[in-house]
């Protein structure tokens, strides 16, 4: 997977750096397993703004994606690698040996005509789903559930990963991509390897056309706003604004928001770095 630099031809081609895409093997999703995705612009059922900054975007189909991968036993042929343009990361499509297709996130590394299982006898293999219970300590892998059967909740964007550190008594401990250290049961599942396109921390959009095709309107800064409309507005000429906030007037930049009563807290072993 590699990235795509553009000669400065033009104001919007001089910072643009994309994907090269050539990781893709086909234009055309599986219709099977494809169906339509409507736009709210932000707004609700009674057509008021209750998000700012959303609204546009080019027309998107959604892609239906086995986030529990649950065809335990089952061996599967990679028969596509796909663009999906409703995440970050790759997709591939699966053909089951009894003859279901599914989309699942692809790993780094997949390729198709590779053969991958899910279940108890699967082997620690780029693409095999196993429970954390029978994966090898020190292992590398994304798409992690969080309670068993639920499908996968972590890691699952693109070049994320989580590496299992530990196991003890019914948990495993993972160490996150923001270095948090977490217990997962060992009943969930997970992919063995890192998500697919890890680019695209690196991928620059050139332009500010490029985000509207995303649906992302501009975005106005507090300080030019009014003080009625946000805290850090008003003042006279270039005021800077005070101290940083959010609109509803929570503290920014350091601030901890986390509810200290939350259930997941005693599974979380260290926090993330700042």
């Amino acid at each position: 997977m590699a990235l795509r630099k553009f000669k400065p031809t033009t104001p919007g081609q001089r910072n643009k750096i994309i994907s090269a895409f050539d990781d893709i093997t086909t234009s055309k999703p599986e219709k099977s397993l494809v169906v339509g995705k409507n736009k709210s612009g932000g707004r609700n059922n009674r057509g008021k703004m209750t998000m700012r900054y959303i609204g546009g975007g080019h027309k998107r189909s959604y892609r239906i994606i086995d986030f529990k991968r649950d065809k335990d036993g089952v061996p599967a042929t990679v028969k596509t690698i796909e663009y999906d343009p409703n995440r970050s990361a790759r997709i591939a499509l699966l053909f089951y040996a009894d003859g279901e297709k599914r989309y699942i996130i692809a790993p780094n590394g997949l390729k198709v005509g590779s053969t991958i299982l899910s279940g108890e006898k699967a082997s620690p293999d780029v693409g095999n789903t196993l429970f954390l219970r029978d994966i090898p300590l020190g292992t590398v892998v994304h798409n992690i559930e969080l309670k068993p059967g639920q499908g996968a909740k972590m890691a699952r964007s693109a070049g994320t990963y989580a590496q299992l550190t530990s196991r003890e008594g019914k948990y495993a401990s993972l160490k996150l991509p923001s270095g948090e250290i977490r217990m997962v049961l060992t009943t969930c599942k997970a992919t063995i390897g890192t998500t697919s396109n890890p680019d695209h921390m690196h991928e620059m959009s050139g332009k500010a056309g490029r985000s509207r095709w995303l649906g992302r309107r501009p975005r106005t800064r507090p300080v030019v706003m009014n003080p009625v409309d946000h805290p850090m507005g008003g003042g006279e000429g270039r005021a800077s604004g005070g101290h940083p906030r959010s609109r509803k007037g929570l503290p920014a930049k350091g601030y901890k928001t986390r509810n200290r009563k939350k259930a997941s807290s005693r599974l979380i072993v260290e926090r993330r770095k700042k």
